[in-house]
């Protein structure tokens, strides 16, 4: 299974093309859109998500709502392209229009302008911005129904926003209710004081970020691999989690904890029950030696506050050379929530890959039949 995104935030519309679907897999849009304004949503989000209402558009792949095993193509198309086509239009544009040289600290600008050769910072955080999660969000919904069909569920929710944490357990079964939330936090208390957070840097021109922890129940053991480092299944959903924008940490289970604590607080000790074998403890976060392990799979993502700051950081214009302030693009505050989201189909696709690499099949019926052969 492989993904492949094109677009800019700015542009006509972004697409995507999924290779490697077997056929007959019931594909739901209207999940698909609600996962899109799901992304949309939360608290302290900016202007940007009054202009836009994503959807998304099937170009091919699907007949009938049901997969054809053929490239599945799809768009989101970007309503705002109306206002920046003057400036955006491939087919000819005004580049002098909006130009962007100062640079943004915490952003691709000043690296991509280098990089690519160019004196606009546009030709870079067009694509640079995570207005290309939506075409993920999209992918992801498609690989979490992909996963449901074998009973694999994947949700999450907000545990930390700019220091205010809930550290309570959360079982798998409350997590849905954080999605009604308007921080996506599932402790009240905790949330309102989040938010209050929020407003007071929203009034200083600042920006939030926090921590995610994404769930996965209903895995069988041994999907990765301890034979090769390459295919083990903590280094691949880490690395799906940070190839999401701002995300500068991802840990598994009780991730960092473990170096803090002695052997024997760490490890999760075997019994054998009504001839399974199982763990009373998951400090593992359900995989062991690059494997799944059959409990559930715990993640958690740090995100970094948004570096757009509306009061502006310092910096030097590109082109002049003189030190200025930071253009400040129409931005959020926070965006936790969509982060939550955006890391929820990131896992989702990032282990349907991993499924589809052990389980092949060309229909949904040999990938349901091979699946339930596993012990």
């Amino acid at each position: 299974m492989k993904l492949t995104t094109a677009g800019e935030s700015h542009g006509k519309m972004l697409v995507g093309i999924i290779e490697g679907l077997p056929s007959n897999l019931a594909i739901d849009i209207e999940e698909i859109d609600r996962y899109l304004a799901l992304r949309q949503g939360g608290y302290g989000r900016g202007g940007r998500q009054k202009i836009e209402k994503d959807s998304v558009e099937i170009l091919s792949g699907v007949r009938n709502r049901l997969t054809l095993a053929s490239p599945l193509a799809f768009a989101v198309r970007n309503r705002d392209y109306e206002n920046w086509a003057a400036c955006m239009a491939p087919e000819g544009a005004d580049t002098s229009l909006r130009r962007l040289t100062k640079v943004r600290p915490g952003h691709a600008d000043l690296t991509g302008v280098i990089k690519y050769d160019q004196t606009d910072a546009r030709n870079i955080l067009e694509r640079a911005s995570a207005r290309e999660t939506a075409a993920r969000v999209v992918a992801g919904t498609v690989a979490r129904q992909y996963l449901r069909a074998l009973g694999v569920e994947i949700s999450g929710y907000v545990r930390c926003v700019c220091g205010i944490e809930d550290g309570a357990y959360h079982s798998f079964e409350e997590l849905e209710g954080a999605k009604s939330q308007p921080l996506f936090m599932l402790d009240g208390e905790k949330q309102a004081e989040a938010m209050a957070k929020i407003d007071e840097l929203k009034a200083h021109g600042d920006t939030a970020g926090g921590i995610v922890e994404i769930r996965v129940k209903g895995l069988k053991s041994g999907f990765g691999s301890c034979m090769s480092y390459t295919q083990k299944l903590d280094a691949r959903l880490c690395s799906a989690m940070m190839s999401v924008q701002a995300i500068k940490g991802a840990e598994v289970g009780m991730g960092f904890e473990v170096g803090r604590r002695q052997g024997s607080a760490v490890h999760d000790e075997i019994f054998l029950e009504d001839g399974r074998f199982c763990r009373h403890t998951n400090n593992a976060g359900g995989i062991e030696g690059g494997m799944s392990n059959g409990e559930e799979i715990v993640l958690r993502a740090a995100m970094k506050p948004i570096p757009t700051l509306m009061k502006g950081l310092r910096t030097v214009d590109y082109v002049s050379g003189q030190p200025c302030t930071a253009a400040s693009e129409r931005s959020d505050v926070a965006a936790i929530c969509a982060c939550e989201v955006i890391l929820e189909s990131v896992v989702a696709f990032a282990l349907a890959e991993v499924v589809s690499e052990r389980l092949g099949g060309d229909n949904m019926k040999e990938v349901t039949g091979r699946y339930n052969l596993l012990p």
